[in-house]
């Protein structure tokens, strides 16, 4: 059983070196997750693999299914996972390429399911989120990114926001004064969802571009595509190097 989960974000729909052994149409309580669930072996470990945004990266940030995205990871003997997130940097060291292991969050998000504690409760149950990343996995994750070479931002605060749009300046300008160092729009409410289900959580940023009023001129599709390129192909080689020892 793989006790490991890769989640895979923009830019990363599938594993060049992942050694698939089979796929699994699953269902849950809360609706079809994002894609069949893969099963493989990465580096010959065990691994399991999520494409956020479904295969053919159609589901924008939104419409995501968190919910039965994390209830069939656990289902299927998930107990760590590793998020993969495209974002924009707002920070001025969180340049577009750099790679960033968040340790903080801040929600924006509007009209998401965002909890599994709704309905048929015996008591209201409240999780403990001071600490939203799993720290144990993030400290893996450093250390060998550090071991082995491969640069990373190791401190952060993600800014999750609704989407699927594009902040306007104001609006990162707010997420500066409010102490974000980053912005996406699917960190949240996975992150949380996983801490509900007793999953140890982390997540590798890639900054795809710098965020609206931080670069020069407009953001263009084709700008974070192009960055994305590099910036996923050092997430599959930390990530190659990371799954070994966990």
């Amino acid at each position: 059983m793989a006790g490991i989960a890769i989640i895979g974000g923009t830019g990363l729909t599938s594993l060049t070196d992942l050694e698939i052994t089979g796929r699994e149409i699953m269902q849950s309580p809360y609706g079809e997750p994002s894609g069949p669930l893969t099963r493989g072996k990465l580096m010959g470990k065990e691994v399991l693999f999520l494409p956020r945004h479904g295969y053919g990266h159609t589901i924008p940030p939104h419409k995501v299914n968190y919910r039965a995205n994390i209830a069939v990871l656990k289902e299927a003997g998930a107990e760590k996972i590793i998020a993969v997130n495209a974002v924009g940097g707002i920070a001025a060291d969180m340049q577009p390429g750099k790679l960033v292991i968040p340790d903080q969050i801040i929600d924006y998000t509007y009209s998401r399911l965002h909890t599994y504690f709704e309905d048929g409760l015996d008591d209201v149950v409240h999780i403990d989120f001071t600490h939203p990343y799993c720290e144990s996995l993030r400290e893996q994750i450093i250390t060998v990114a550090n071991n082995k070479g491969i640069e990373v931002l190791t401190r952060a605060t993600y800014a999750a926001t609704q989407g699927p749009r594009l902040e306007t300046t104001a609006e990162i300008d707010r997420l500066d004064r409010d102490g974000c160092h980053l912005v996406g729009m699917t960190g949240m409410p996975e992150a949380a969802l996983a801490r509900e289900l007793e999953l140890c959580y982390a997540s590798i940023s890639v900054v795809a571009n710098m965020a609206a009023g931080r670069g020069a001129g407009e953001i263009t599709m084709e700008e974070i595509e192009a960055n994305l390129v590099s910036g996923m192909k050092q997430v599959r080689n930390l990530l190659e190097q990371v799954i070994p020892v966990l």
